[in-house]
C-alpha cells in the first residue's frame, strides 16, 4: 500500500515549485524501487521519475529532466519528489508507484508498476 502524503499546494503559477512525498505502508514489503508516474486527461501514462531504494540510483524522463529531484529516505519508507520550474505542460494526476522491477524500465513504460498510490492533482497555471 502506498499512501500519498502531500507537502504545498496543489496549484501553482509556472516556474514555481512544489513537492509531493509518499509513504510506504509498513504492512507492504519494501519494493525495491519507488518512484512516479502521471498521466493528463486525454494522453498516455508518463514515468517521471524513479530511485531504486538499495543505493539511490535514479532515472527519470525527459521531460523532467533537471527540473524534478527524486529521494528517498529508507527509514521513513519514504520518497518525495521535489518539482521546479513547472509549467503548464506538468499540469497532470501524479501517483506514487512502486515495483520489484528496473527503474529504466518503469520510465520507457516497458514494465508495469506493481502498485500505486490514489495520485494527487497538480495544476501549473498562471
Amino acid at each position: 500500500q502506498l499512501r500519498l502524503v502531500e507537502s504545498g499546494p496543489h496549484l501553482v503559477q509556472p516556474g514555481g515549485s512544489l513537492r509531493l512525498t509518499c509513504l510506504v505502508s509498513r504492512d507492504t514489503a519494501a519494493p525495491y524501487v519507488v518512484g512516479w508516474f502521471r498521466q493528463a486527461p486525454g494522453k498516455e501514462r508518463e514515468g517521471i521519475s524513479c530511485i531504486r531504494r538499495r543505493d539511490g540510483t535514479t532515472v527519470y524522463g525527459d521531460s523532467v529532466k533537471g527540473r524534478f529531484r527524486i529521494f528517498r529516505d529508507n527509514a521513513k519508507m519514504s520518497a518525495t519528489l521535489q518539482m521546479n520550474e513547472l509549467k503548464p505542460e506538468d499540469t497532470a494526476m501524479y501517483y506514487c508507484a512502486a515495483g520489484a522491477g528496473f527503474c529504466v524500465d518503469y520510465i520507457k513504460g516497458t514494465s508495469e508498476w506493481d502498485f500505486w498510490g490514489q495520485g494527487a492533482q497538480v495544476t501549473v497555471n498562471g
